[in-house]
């Protein structure tokens, strides 16, 4: 039965160490699939779209990620690398371990990357808008970055579009 993690916030060493690879025997393993059960319930419930295994104290290159959008489906991503990316634009992000607070950030428009889904299976993901957002967002979780150290003007969220930022991964 999947349950809610807590969340861990800024100042845990965890949110800053670089994640490991995952292997197939991870995959394998039914405690990584229960990982996965439980990173979605914790997403859901925090509100999120995306959610790194580094913020509920694994130290595993695992995100998830549901932007609740016609275009793309929930999304396990396992070892991701981006392929390419383009035009950079700046953005109002916000972040689950640094609750109540935003910041403006330079991320690209668009990006593909590739990796691993649920079962091992190869997966390309592509986008534009909150989807690239969040695939940027979440792989700086997987190098023990947070959206804070890149971003300016990093202050309480005071009005309901600040409170509503993207990227509450």
């Amino acid at each position: 039965m999947p349950y809610k993690r807590a969340i861990l916030t800024d100042g845990d060493p965890v949110l800053r160490r670089v994640a490991k690879r995952v292997t197939p025997k991870d995959i394998a393993d039914p405690l990584f699939q229960q990982l996965i059960d439980d990173m979605f319930v914790t997403m859901y419930e925090a509100p999120g779209v995306g959610l790194a295994a580094p913020q509920v104290g694994v130290s595993k290159q695992l995100f998830v990620i549901d932007v609740k959008d016609e275009e793309h489906e929930p999304a396990v991503v396992i070892n991701p690398r981006i392929t390419s990316a383009e035009e950079e634009v700046e953005l109002t992000e916000g972040c689950l371990s640094i609750p109540g607070y935003v910041g403006e950030i330079a991320r690209f428009a668009h990006v593909a990357l590739t990796g691993l889904g649920r079962y091992g299976e190869r997966i390309r993901l592509e986008g534009d808008g909150l989807f690239a957002q969040c695939l940027q967002h979440e792989i700086d979780h997987l190098h023990g970055r947070l959206y804070k150290d890149r971003a300016r003007d990093v202050r309480l969220s005071v009005t309901e579009e600040e409170r509503d930022a993207p990227e509450r991964a």
